[in-house]
């Protein structure tokens, strides 16, 4: 790892994953997070401040970058409810299946590789009934911003640890076994509008 990485990286993601607009985003979605709870990707902790501790039972943080939980581990030590942070070792979420009541996405699947094999994990680990909260910036609907998105996109990924400013949010999560039960969209204000467009709601599996 290098020193960009290690030092630099982390907060500049701290710092752009926490404006006031993207924390209004957050607090639109995990505040319904419910029970035992897998949060995809939980970074710097940027989310523990919204959960509803009279709803959740527990919080899974998986997160693999070790710069990162240690940025996180102060706010969960002050969270109500339990925060246990998890890895991916050989690329499998390490909890058994039909285990967590939520899994919550917000502002990460821009960043995983491969976001089909990730969404079948989330799928082997929610319980039936269960439900997928997120909120994802992605690919917008107007042909210009999408083509900066496209021209943009390579250079972005390599300033933003694999960031992607053009995945299309709704087809990922379709095609991963999801059905979307309910979904709005618009430009986040104050965001520049090829980072901007936001995807958020709920879907359960098909």
């Amino acid at each position: 790892m290098g020193l960009y990485d290690k030092y630099i990286l982390p907060r500049f993601l701290n710092t752009a994953c926490g404006t006031k607009p993207i924390q209004k985003q957050r607090e639109k979605v995990v505040p319904a997070c419910e029970g035992r709870v897998l949060e995809i990707g939980m970074g710097t902790g940027l989310n523990l401040e919204f959960y509803d501790p009279s709803k959740v039972d527990m919080v899974f943080g998986l997160e693999p970058a070790a710069d990162m939980v240690a940025r996180a581990k102060p706010l969960a030590d002050q969270a109500s409810f339990p925060v246990e942070f998890i890895d991916l070792p050989g690329e499998e979420i390490p909890l058994e299946d039909n285990s967590v009541d939520t899994v919550l996405l917000t502002y990460t699947l821009c960043t995983i590789p491969g976001t089909l094999a990730a969404m079948e994990g989330m799928r082997r680990v929610l319980k039936p009934g269960g439900k997928l909260l997120f909120s994802e910036h992605g690919r917008a609907p107007d042909a210009a911003v999408s083509k900066w998105q496209d021209r943009l996109n390579g250079v972005w990924g390599h300033i933003a640890g694999g960031c992607n400013m053009n995945r299309d949010i709704p087809t990922l999560i379709e095609e991963g076994g999801f059905k979307i039960t309910d979904m709005d969209q618009m430009y986040v204000p104050s965001t520049p509008r090829i980072l901007g467009y936001t995807y958020w709601g709920a879907a359960e599996i098909r």
